[in-house]
């Protein structure tokens, strides 16, 4: 058993960040990461990723993202800056642990590592994010669908999908971003509840992330509704509305049927679909947190602005409207770090 004064379970942005803010606390915390960089889900995701928020809005506190401020950082480039960002930290950071079960026994949380010895300590913070488990929703005939079925964490470059008919479903930034790949190499439609809501990337000739700031949306605390993907708006620099208008990709009603690979629309009219991608989202990946009692019934955690309202000492970061639109972001991680870490008591 080793014991710390805290512990970080993740090492993307989030954990990093929490790490960052716990060491300002003056507390010396060990961080566990499954993979075998602290880098998060960041190599996981599609190859042509952009930023959708500028580099000077897409750093962690104590380290500037390097080039250019303006632009929009490729996937590849968080990446290496995950990895320097991590190695300046200087924290103890512990490569390929992966926390499987966490207890608590009335004073500290002990943490299991598949294959490794456990780790104790007074203080939690779940930093593996809201994107670890891709969320599959019950569609109509999804079930008897025999083409290729992928969520878009399994989408990768357009290549293997040439010349095929592709189905996204989806109208956030992630699903309007791979069907405007995908459509000039193939024929795409992208199915969804909600019609997509494009939203001027630089009104008035400033990024839409300088206007978040400057009115304070970006920070802005949440209202008590649940916010989904639909309400999301999705940033155009005018390529999206551009190839919306040209007809490919081409918006639709979520199918209503499918039977083998033959698909139902809304209209009635039925084709031969060779792939569906499921650009629906993710939800937080903390299964290890089962046996505290501290998830509700879809898995995910009883908590108020990342503090957990069930075991004082367990906090959060990185989930999705955990406190303001921009939680889940890098801009938003260190934020929310801060928030946790300066309210976070053991009982």
């Amino acid at each position: 058993m080793i014991d710390c004064d805290a512990l970080v379970i993740g090492a993307g942005q989030a954990g990093l960040a929490a790490a960052r803010a716990l060491r300002r606390a003056g507390r010396t915390p060990i961080v566990l990461e499954a993979g075998d960089a602290p880098v998060g889900s960041w190599p996981s995701y599609y190859a042509s990723l952009t930023l959708f928020s500028p580099a000077r809005y897409s750093a962690l506190p104590g380290m500037p993202f390097p080039g250019d401020p303006d632009r929009y950082p490729h996937r590849d480039e968080v990446i290496g800056y995950l990895r320097d960002y991590a190695e300046r930290l200087g924290a103890d950071i512990r490569l390929g642990d992966r926390a499987s079960t966490v207890t608590h026994d009335g004073t500290a949380f002990t943490v299991a590592v598949a294959g490794q010895e456990s780790f104790r300590a007074p203080l939690l913070i779940a930093a593996t994010g809201g994107f670890g488990t891709p969320h599959r929703p019950v569609l109509p005939g999804l079930d008897r669908f025999t083409g290729t079925l992928l969520h878009s964490a399994d989408y990768r470059t357009p290549a293997p999908f040439a010349g095929q008919r592709v189905v996204v479903v989806g109208s956030a930034n992630t699903a309007v971003q791979i069907g405007a790949e995908l459509a000039a190499h193939a024929r795409v439609t992208l199915a969804s509840r909600h019609p997509v809501r494009l939203v001027a990337q630089r009104p008035l000739g400033r990024d839409v992330h300088f206007w978040f700031r400057v009115t304070g949306f970006d920070t802005a605390p949440i209202g008590p509704l649940p916010r989904t993907p639909a309400h999301t708006p999705v940033l155009d620099d005018g390529r999206y509305l551009t190839a919306l208008a040209s007809g490919n990709p081409d918006q639709r009603p979520v199918f209503t049927g499918i039977d083998g690979e033959r698909i139902t629309w809304a209209d009635g009219t039925a084709e031969h679909v060779d792939t569906i991608i499921l650009a629906t989202g993710y939800r937080p990946n903390v299964s290890y947190l089962q046996p505290l009692g501290v998830l509700d019934t879809h898995g995910t955690p009883l908590q108020r602005r990342g503090l957990s309202t069930t075991h004082p000492g367990l906090g959060y970061v990185g989930l999705e409207w955990q406190r303001s639109f921009a939680s889940a972001t890098l801009r938003g991680a260190a934020r929310d770090a801060h928030y946790v870490t300066r309210r976070l008591h053991p009982r």
